[in-house]
């Protein structure tokens, strides 16, 4: 059963795990199961995704319950009437606060407006050679895209030289093969934490947020971050 984190007359959110597809794609054409078909048999009824997340990626998904709602959703989604909050780990020591402003070409190699908003909630360093280095430094860090190009925020952060961790092919791969050697852990590190709106239909403010998963507090723990934070 997918976990559904919010639901009213038009909208419907769930909190989608690591490795599960929105939906069909011809680049993971063998996989059967996604979250459009589960959470469609679950409440018995047709939905719409409204906006994706990547495989890797889990969290706040949302999916409409109607054409009509589809539609107002995606045009807010258009405007940038969302604000969307991730959280992930990172490599090394990121700033206090930044943006990121850095075009992204898309699939037909058109360059297109990409920003990033971002503040480091906590910075670790544990015991753990890596390289020549004697302990290995990371960053827990919260972003807020304000656009929403193709793995925006993974290659932002590749761009700025603190990639997420376990992500592929953007990340780094010796980190993502250390973190498997010491932590059985493949999984990327991204989650999407919260989104906020302005309900098209009610007009009321609506805050809808996932909880990290397992894997995730896990990593928070054995990197010794404070989860309190969170």
């Amino acid at each position: 059963m997918l976990e559904i984190v919010y639901q009213d007359a038009y909208l419907v959110a769930i909190n989608k795990p690591h490795g599960l597809l929105v939906h069909r794609s011809s680049i993971a054409a063998d996989v059967e199961v996604f979250a459009l078909q589960l959470l469609r048999d679950q409440l018995g009824r047709k939905v719409y995704p409204i906006h994706r997340l990547d495989r890797k990626t889990s969290g706040v998904l949302l999916f409409a319950l109607s054409e009509e709602s589809e539609v107002a959703f995606k045009k807010m989604m258009e405007l940038r009437g969302f604000e969307k909050k991730y959280l992930t780990i990172v490599r090394g020591y990121t700033p206090e606060a930044d943006t990121i402003d850095y075009p992204l070409k898309n699939e037909r190699g058109n360059s297109k407006e990409a920003i990033t908003q971002y503040k480091t909630l906590q910075h670790t360093e544990i015991p753990l050679v890596f390289g020549k280095h004697s302990t290995s430094r990371y960053s827990l860090v919260e972003a807020k895209p304000l656009t929403g190009r193709m793995h925006q925020l993974r290659r932002h952060f590749a761009h700025i030289l603190h990639p997420i961790i376990g992500d592929r092919p953007y990340g780094c791969n010796k980190q993502n093969k250390l973190f498997l050697e010491q932590f059985q852990m493949s999984n990327m590190l991204l989650h999407a934490r919260s989104v906020t709106f302005a309900h098209p239909f009610t007009g009321g403010s609506v805050l809808i947020e996932a909880k990290t998963s397992e894997i995730f507090d896990l990593m928070l723990q054995r990197l010794g971050f404070d989860s309190c934070i969170l």
